[in-house]
């Protein structure tokens, strides 16, 4: 989306990188991370010369890195990877998968909101805290207007970045993947045609990971329930998957992790112990990296309140 002013609301800033979800940007950091993977191949000799100073670069979840994935020696089980090649992972655990159930089972029951009208938006509040240069930065609170059919203007209220109220004109023609209300509608409701598609947009726009495309449609998004069940049912067919039973969201909310690790960077899908709503998210390095220290949070949200409004700039 393009920043616009309007008159109803103050100027500001044009958003960055991060004033969308990193799904909305997969291009730029796929760019990222093959200079740093560049970067990363050169002797220390051939160090490159001192950067001129730069503006504060907002986080980009990691590009995964395409090809063969070790599979878990504890696990004992290996499958053939569903991305083509000729890549093998670990099976998903039954913990997770198990989980995974319970989560669309209860996705499933949640009601639908009613007589929904294509010139409305989906308002989501949340906390959040992304990685730059200068580190994490502070939790702070996040309230976003989408478009329910994409094609009205949203608004953005992140004020500790700068972005005050800031109008987000549509980029038209939308994208068949785009997370807004009526494109999710669309989406297939049984598991394995939504796993078909899960495939279908991560060799396209995830580099070939699936985990990534669930996370980035589920951040901002209001999922219909059919689709939501089928989403978290496919998930549980991607190699990988783990589950953490005790993890804590942006908010300090106790519940569940639905996790996935690769190239160093686990991603944690988080849920509610006792309802399996959906919490939030977090990114953290399993590993060294240029741009981080082992254990280091990268991102870090908690979704606040998800709701229907109709204007852009309502709140519930």
């Amino acid at each position: 989306m393009k920043s616009q002013a309007d008159p109803d609301f103050p100027t500001s800033p044009s958003p960055s990188e991060r004033d969308l979800p990193p799904g909305r940007h997969l291009l730029l950091r796929e760019h990222l991370m093959t200079e740093i993977r560049q970067s990363e191949s050169k002797t220390r000799a051939e160090a490159p010369e001192p950067a001129a100073p730069r503006r504060r670069k907002p986080w980009l979840r990691p590009v995964l890195v395409a090809g063969a994935v070790a599979a878990s020696v504890a696990a004992g089980l290996l499958v053939a990877s569903p991305f083509g090649g000729d890549s093998a992972e670990a099976a998903p655990s039954k913990e997770a998968v198990a989980m995974l159930k319970e989560i669309a089972a209860a996705a499933k029951r949640s009601p639908a909101p009613k007589d929904v009208r294509d010139d409305q938006f989906t308002y989501i509040k949340s906390k959040v805290a992304y990685s730059s240069e200068e580190g994490l930065d502070p939790l702070h609170q996040r309230e976003i207007w989408l478009s329910v059919d994409g094609r009205h203007t949203g608004l953005l209220h992140e004020p500790v970045n700068d972005h005050k109220n800031v109008r987000m004109k549509p980029e038209l023609p939308l994208a068949d993947y785009d997370s807004n209300y009526r494109n999710l509608e669309k989406l297939p409701t049984d598991p394995v045609n939504m796993f078909d598609w899960l495939n279908k947009v991560a060799d396209r726009d995830s580099n070939g990971k699936p985990f990534v495309v669930v996370g980035d449609i589920t951040r901002e998004a209001l999922m219909p329930p059919e689709q939501a069940a089928a989403l978290y049912l496919a998930a549980a067919k991607i190699p990988g998957v783990e589950l953490d039973d005790d993890a804590v969201d942006a908010a300090g909310r106790h519940g569940v992790a639905i996790t996935w690790e690769n190239d160093g960077t686990r991603e944690e899908l988080l849920f509610d112990r006792k309802t399996k709503a959906y919490l939030g998210e977090r990114s953290v390095l399993t590993e060294d990296k240029p741009f981080g220290k082992k254990g280091e949070v990268l991102a870090d949200t908690a979704v606040l309140e998800r709701k229907v409004v109709d204007k852009a700039g309502e709140r519930p």
